[in-house]
């Protein structure tokens, strides 16, 4: 079993950055997949961003070019780094992580872009 947790986040500017972590713990040896996910309120839970543990990874359009997605194998650990924050950013972040075929989510972390 995995458990993850995610940290970061909290009240921000329009235009500022933030870094959010989110840490595996458990069996994290068979983790092939991690991923970011956001749901704003209203929402749907939508895909930001994702990194396989083979080096590729991939950001959704609505981001592009304002985050990057990247991650520690050996500490199990996965980033997501966001600047130049919109107010159309604000959601609940969560970390997501797929073992085999068990997928595995966070409780999430509130990203607040204030305009």
């Amino acid at each position: 079993q995995v458990r993850l947790a995610e940290s970061g986040g909290g009240l921000v500017q329009a235009g500022e950055s933030t870094l959010l972590s989110c840490t595996a713990s458990g069996d994290t040896a068979s983790i092939s997949t991690m991923s970011w996910y956001r749901q704003a309120p209203g929402k749907e839970r939508e895909l930001v961003a994702s990194l396989d543990f083979g080096g590729h990874s991939s950001i959704e359009d609505s981001v592009r070019g304002r985050f990057t997605i990247s991650g520690d194998r050996a500490k199990s650990i996965l980033y997501l780094q966001m600047n130049n924050l919109e107010p159309g950013d604000t959601a609940v972040y969560y970390c997501n992580s797929v073992q085999w075929d068990r997928i595995y989510w966070g409780p999430g972390t509130q990203v607040t872009v204030s305009s």
